[in-house]
């Protein structure tokens, strides 16, 4: 079943919640007890909570907040309220077991999705619609950072039967079609976040408001394994000059000498390791794992910058004018245009388990000619994240205010990312040091 594009009708949303617990559940059930639990790690969840929070937040805000219901589980928000249950607790509380979980999920699940409305209410700002958009979209975030747990802990990669089913489709021969060099655009005003009349936006995208861009030139493409290899053997990451003062006060504690899952093979060069097998660096991959930190000072390297979040979404979203000078005025919700993300244009949903070549997939360019601004690897900004203009918390607080003024704005999504989750207005956003995330970057020329 492929999942459903943004649509007023609720049962078509219940459907798309079915579709992403099975996924959920497809990223966990070939992993024993033992690693359901996993390590102790300031940087993950024990998965055995992480999958019961899930179906706690679809509880809660559809069930209880939304239609009024009582808890199904007496002491469930003292187990799966992330905003009250603190993170180092969470592998030493007593959690159902996994059968009781998976009891637990399914019952939520149901009556979730039985109870809808036949047909849309009368629209409103927080309706159900919105509620069943906020779990679905949740359930897709949780279902990324299992993938990346695994990564993390050296689990094989999942078994998804949506990315095995469009493996075939996922992308055209690597590097069949070359890309290279820098887009111009020619800069303007952009009106940057979501509109109102938007079926969902979270907080943080709320409200577009206008915003001037000078003239810049952007990357086509990310970086690649290759480019920030040059970086790496040429001491960067021993070289002072390359790292702010935060950036060289990580890299010291961290004892980074070059991005975390890379080693060097004697005679062989570099590889990295992908989830449990150690493979040979792909040069024309893009980088990925590496933290805002490491971008940066590979751009000082070379002479480059980060784009802003406006640089990156008027790369993604605008049009040029008939004769190039200026803008258009119109906005895309993909870089390709408005329809739903294909195979063929963007590496999404696990369909290749893995980055592809950043030469792959030009379907999928933007107006520009920027290639693969959704999926394959989130991409970092220069941008702090922080409010637009106007923001107001939504009902879910803790989604965003929290994390204002310490964290980095990433956009465009990664390989493992939801197809249905995706436009160009969506904002992520993680610490600077973060680098067990699917992120890599993309540069701008420096003026």
């Amino acid at each position: 079943m492929n999942p459903v594009r943004i649509a007023p009708s609720t049962a078509e949303l219940a459907g798309a919640l079915r579709e992403a617990r099975a996924r959920t559940l497809e990223l966990v059930e070939d992993l024993s007890d033992e690693q359901i639990m996993g390590p102790r790690l300031s940087i993950i969840n024990p998965l055995l909570w992480e999958t019961g929070h899930v179906a706690w937040f679809q509880e809660y805000w559809v069930l209880r907040h939304l239609r009024g219901d009582g808890p199904i589980i007496e002491h469930g928000d003292a187990l799966y309220d992330s905003a009250r249950v603190g993170h180092d607790t969470r592998w030493d509380i007593p959690l159902p077991s996994r059968g009781e979980t998976l009891v637990y999920m399914q019952s939520v699940l149901d009556r979730v999705a039985d109870g809808v409305s036949a047909a849309p209410g009368a629209p409103g700002r927080y309706d159900e619609n919105y509620f069943l958009h906020l779990t679905l979209f949740h359930e897709c975030m949780h279902a990324e950072a299992l993938t990346y747990t695994r990564q993390t802990l050296g689990y094989p990669p999942p078994r998804i039967a949506l990315a095995r089913a469009e493996a075939s489709e996922a992308a055209p021969p690597l590097g069949s079609i070359e890309v290279a060099g820098d887009a111009r655009v020619p800069g303007g005003e952009i009106m940057l976040g979501s509109a109102k009349e938007s079926p969902f936006a979270f907080d943080n995208e709320q409200w577009e408001h206008a915003v001037e861009v000078p003239p810049f030139s952007i990357a086509k493409t990310a970086v690649t394994n290759a480019e920030f290899a040059a970086f790496v053997d040429d001491r960067g990451y021993e070289r002072r000059e390359f790292w702010s003062e935060e950036g060289w006060h990580w890299r010291e504690l961290a004892g980074a000498s070059r991005p975390v899952y890379w080693e060097r093979i004697p005679n062989d060069g570099w590889a990295r390791r992908h989830f449990d097998r150690v493979i040979s660096l792909e040069g024309r991959l893009p980088v990925i794992h590496v933290n805002w930190h490491e971008a940066s000072a590979y751009c000082l390297w070379a002479g480059r910058r980060l784009p802003s979040e406006a640089e990156w979404e008027m790369a993604a979203s605008s049009e040029p004018s008939a004769d190039g000078r200026t803008l258009s005025g119109r906005k895309r919700r993909y870089p390709w245009g408005d329809e739903f993300p294909a195979p063929g244009r963007a590496n999404l949903d696990w369909r290749a388990m893995n980055v592809v070549d950043v030469a792959a997939m030009p379907g999928g360019d933007s107006a520009f000619g920027c290639r693969q601004m959704i999926g394959n690897v989130w991409e970092w900004t220069s941008t702090d994240f922080n409010p637009f203009p106007g923001f107001e918390a939504g009902p879910y607080e803790e989604y965003s205010e929290p994390w204002f003024g310490d964290h980095k704005v990433l956009r465009g999504g990664c390989w493992a990312t939801r197809s249905i989750l995706i436009r160009n207005q969506f904002r992520n956003f993680y610490k600077p040091d973060r680098r067990d995330v699917l992120a890599g970057f993309r540069t701008c020329a420096i003026p």
